[in-house]
């Protein structure tokens, strides 16, 4: 963690632009803090987007955002070139967030689920219809559209999700996707076009009940 605040000062000044990925890879295996602090420049605010949309919680977000940054620190001198340090850095990330996942689903199983906090949304929600000043077209409009759409993507079932998210929120292009993901791009066009589907079933079932 020491080295990763070291390059978050270094963020804090003027990165230089490294245009050619070749001679950044080569800065990065030379251990150059100016090249770590423009790759973050470049990559932390997309990453803690996508591993936000994975992963529910913003404190474990974060912490899987230093995960990421930190094999991202260890494995650059491993990098091969074999694909673009781009799908290379989502790879890891998408590894990070899915791992979280699963061994918060384990930590789900064993230790039970809490619905106080559900149980509180719907009371507040009960309170607000009850209000004759508003309808439940006013209280959806006044709803945040990207906590919306958030919580419908977080109900997407893998593996379209990730494709999704990689696609519509980070602007990754197919055959970006097939390498972050091993799979081949018509794979990818299938997955994406089932989860939009699926998303946009959840969007108008969320639009109806609020009607």
């Amino acid at each position: 963690m020491d080295t990763i605040r070291s390059i978050g000062v270094a963020l804090d000044q003027t990165a230089p632009v490294v245009s050619d990925e070749a001679a950044l890879v080569a800065e990065l295996k030379a251990g150059s803090e100016e090249a770590f602090a423009y790759l973050l420049a470049v990559y932390q605010n997309p990453l803690f987007n996508l591993i936000s949309h994975m992963v529910a919680d913003q404190g474990e977000a974060s912490d899987v955002l230093q995960n990421t940054l930190l094999k991202i620190l260890r494995g650059i001198r491993q990098f091969n070139g074999r694909s673009s340090l781009k799908t290379w850095i989502y790879r890891i990330a998408v590894h990070e967030a899915s791992n979280h996942c699963r061994s918060w689903r384990r930590r789900l199983f064993h230790e039970g689920y809490s619905t106080d906090d559900e149980t509180l949304h719907l009371n507040m929600q009960a309170s607000i219809f009850r209000n004759g000043h508003e309808t439940p077209f006013s209280v959806y409009e006044q709803a945040e559209c990207q906590a919306e759409v958030k919580r419908a993507l977080a109900g997407l079932v893998e593996p379209f999700r990730t494709v999704v998210l990689l696609r519509e929120i980070e602007g990754l292009s197919y055959e970006e996707i097939a390498e972050v993901l091993g799979i081949a791009e018509g794979t990818v066009k299938s997955r994406l076009r089932r989860g939009r589907e699926a998303l946009k079933r959840k969007l108008a079932a969320r639009l109806s009940r609020a009607l």
